[in-house]
């Protein structure tokens, strides 16, 4: 596979992207892993998202090291890795070397976020930090100078298909508004057609897709109808700020020398 890039330039690649959707594996067909990730390769898109659960933190058990290890062979695209898993300063060395680009940890799942963070970013890796949808964001407010990514999760962790929870939406305006916070907003859990738009709106720039895109029969098409959703509501957000900053600039006074 080619080389991959280091932290700062996928984090810079990412953000151009913004609103980007991120394919979740978790909803592809595992036994045919390689052509459902060529088939998503192929409609464009700018990352791929894996879900690692342990049967302990969430209720379920799913992909592990050995897959990420699969998925890195067949593919050069940025991997995003979702460890929902207990004590994941366990593991960190070794999804690194399986060939996550990017990890992202819970702050549920560790007393201090910090140090994993830390660890994490040590590797050349992006370090995430995820809350679930009762978290408030006051719960990783001291972590936020240390994200190179902010996960809101919009489902409880552990099974996909679940409905959206609207609260995403306010914790990701609330992220977004921020100068001090300079980490990708992503979203996971819920997201389709009906959701993406407002996900984009309220800032999110990577929004992660499992059975949106992955239970339908042209993942082209759906990749390429939630990125539309996504960016014409992007552009109408951005749109709806530039006037009233071009019109606060004009009645702020110009320096003069003298």
């Amino acid at each position: 596979m080619a080389g991959r890039f280091g932290r700062d330039e996928l984090k810079a690649r990412l953000r151009a992207a913004s609103p980007a959707v991120l394919p979740s594996l978790l909803a592809s067909d595992f036994s045919k892993l390689k052509e459902e990730i060529e088939r998503v390769e192929e409609a464009g898109v700018a990352a791929l998202h894996l879900d690692v659960m342990d049967g302990h933190f969430v209720p379920n058990i799913s992909i592990g090291i050995p897959i990420v290890e699969a998925v890195r062979r067949v593919t050069d695209l940025p991997l995003d890795v979702h460890l929902m898993i207990e004590r994941p300063e366990r593991y960190i060395e070794q999804f690194r070397a399986a060939g996550a680009d990017g990890m992202t940890i819970h702050v549920e799942a560790v007393p201090e976020p910090r140090p994993v963070l830390d660890q994490i970013r040590s590797l050349g890796a992006w370090a995430g930090l995820s809350l679930n949808p009762p978290m408030p964001l006051s719960a990783i407010e001291s972590s936020l100078p240390h994200c190179d990514l902010i996960l809101v999760m919009s489902v409880m962790p552990g099974f996909g298909g679940q409905k959206f929870d609207s609260r995403a939406y306010d914790k990701l305006r609330a992220l977004r508004k921020r100068s001090d916070v300079d980490a990708l907003l992503e979203v996971d859990g819920g997201v389709n057609e009906e959701t993406i738009g407002l996900c984009a709106e309220a800032g999110a720039d990577l929004l992660v897709a499992g059975v949106a895109v992955f239970h339908t029969d042209d993942y082209a098409r759906a990749i390429d109808k939630l990125q539309s959703a996504a960016r014409a509501r992007s552009a109408a957000a951005y749109a709806s700020v530039i006037p009233r900053s071009a019109e606060e600039s004009s009645r702020t006074p110009r320096r003069t020398s003298g």
